[in-house]
């Protein structure tokens, strides 16, 4: 009797947390939903990330002086691939690894569009780790946003894929 007892609240509080989850679009365990941030774009103005509902992200520390710039080659040939099908790269600079991201916002942009030809959104410069991490990548990398992956950001070009729902 017990064990059925058990199962029954166990199902009755997945269908709660389901509904909850599904009527109020965010999990319980987190009440932050990325698109509850404003995060300022390359040229300072602030974007909400609610303009992202709906689309898959793909969310990733950049720098330009690091052996991974390259992959800014990679990742605007995704974008350009998938852009049309809901999906976007949203870039953020950081120096935070060897000061491998030195520039002014205006520089990393002229280098983001004349090296690479960039055209999904880049974001003013943040920090992604430290005292002075940014509310968003305290959010992503929080155990209770991502208790698989939780933890510090090694390096740059950290990858963070977002579903259409936010997760």
């Amino acid at each position: 009797a017990n064990c059925c007892r058990l199962v029954k609240i166990d199902t009755i509080y997945f269908f709660i947390l389901y509904i909850y989850r599904n009527l109020n679009g965010y999990l319980i365990m987190s009440e932050r939903l990325i698109y509850d941030f404003t995060m300022n774009d390359i040229d300072d103005n602030p974007v909400t990330l609610e303009k992202f509902r709906n689309k898959v992200l793909l969310i990733v520390n950049v720098a330009s002086k690091c052996g991974f710039t390259p992959q800014y080659e990679g990742l605007q040939e995704l974008y350009q691939e998938f852009k049309e099908d809901g999906f976007s790269i949203l870039a953020f600079p950081a120096n935070d690894f060897l000061s491998q991201e030195p520039g002014t916002n205006s520089e990393i942009k002229q280098f983001c569009s004349v090296k690479y030809d960039v055209s999904f959104p880049v974001f003013s410069k943040i920090s992604v780790k430290g005292n002075d991490i940014s509310p968003l990548y305290t959010f992503l990398t929080a155990k209770d946003t991502n208790p698989e992956f939780s933890g510090t950001i090694k390096w740059n070009f950290t990858k963070f894929l977002v579903d259409r729902a936010g997760n």
